[in-house]
């Protein structure tokens, strides 16, 4: 095979696997038109990337990788939210991500990298061994969308430091609906329309959307999420950059009008909406918050009692 073939069939096969994993998506003639409309708006607007700015430096990001290509698994995002813990989109830890493909299979074990901005950073130096992946019982139960997180432990506490920080979690009283500015931030390694993943973290600022439009949109659609209790939305901006595949697992963060606190409200889940879709689906922390406390404590199925019998001895005494 000379140099020319050579080269002819190698970007056959990159043009085939960027097709094939947006098939679900859209089809090939309004994936070439959605491209097109975003290559047209980024020639408009010569300091903005399509799908987003490149990012600052986000200490609780997390680069959850199985593999390089996204046939074998690819990479994705992670948030971490405490010294020993990152939280992440289920799928994110399987190599085909369909609840049919799924099923009966064990998560893989990824390679976590934090403290880092450019994938090219994703070394030796900014790994961090992982213990163990704790996916959430009902993940998929239902569909391709259902519940799904996974909490992934690291094998010895980080050290916290002006690059590497925990994003808090939600707490009681926090109201989505009163966020800063309406919105909320996302940022990934995800694909722009020319269907490449990023060198470089971005991050878009994306409005937060009605629940019953972000469900409107998807009811009827195949391969799309059910969108229930349990899921928060974003929508588009209005430059129509939205997230993309490869952005799965990072975390909507947002910030508390009264308090100034920034926590994640959700981790993205549906990210193919692309140039295709309006809305972007996420799980609603605040939804997830016993499972994920009864993981990142150890508890047991006998862990209620055993605190409760503890606390109603050491009443008894004091009578």
């Amino acid at each position: 095979m000379n140099m020319i073939h050579r080269m002819a069939f190698s970007l056959t096969v990159v043009v085939l696997a960027a097709w094939a994993c947006l098939a679900d998506v859209a089809h090939t003639e309004e994936r070439m038109k959605g491209s097109v409309l975003a290559s047209r708006t980024a020639s408009l607007r010569s300091r903005r990337m399509v799908g987003g700015k490149l990012a600052p430096h986000v200490p609780w990001q997390a680069m959850v990788y199985i593999a390089e290509s996204i046939l074998d698994g690819g990479y994705a995002g992670g948030a971490l939210i405490s010294d020993r813990w990152v939280l992440t989109a289920g799928r994110n830890l399987f190599v085909k991500k369909s609840r049919e493909a799924i099923q009966g299979k064990e998560p893989v074990i990824p390679k976590v990298y934090l403290g880092i901005t450019k994938k090219d950073d994703a070394n030796s130096s900014s790994e961090v061994a992982v213990e163990k992946v704790v996916l959430h019982p009902g993940f998929q139960n239902q569909s391709d969308w259902n519940n799904d997180l996974a909490l992934i432990q690291l094998k010895q506490p980080v050290v916290i430091n002006d690059k590497v920080t925990p994003i808090p979690l939600p707490e009681r009283g926090q109201d989505l609906a009163k966020a800063v500015r309406g919105s909320g931030i996302i940022t990934g390694w995800g694909w722009g329309p020319l269907l490449t993943p990023s060198p470089f973290l971005k991050h878009i600022v994306v409005p937060l959307a009605n629940h019953s439009e972000c469900r409107a949109e998807y009811e009827s659609l195949a391969l799309t999420p059910t969108v229930d209790d349990d899921m928060i939305c974003t929508a588009a901006t209005k430059y129509q950059e939205n997230v993309c595949f490869g952005d799965a697992g990072g975390a909507l963060a947002v910030t508390d009008p009264e308090t100034g606190d920034i926590y994640a409200a959700g981790i993205l889940s549906y990210d193919k909406s692309c140039t295709r879709y309006k809305h972007a689906v996420y799980m609603k922390l605040s939804s997830y918050l016993p499972w994920i406390h009864s993981i990142m404590r150890g508890d047991t199925d006998t862990s209620t009692a055993v605190r409760f019998k503890a606390m109603s001895a050491m009443y008894r005494r004091q009578e």
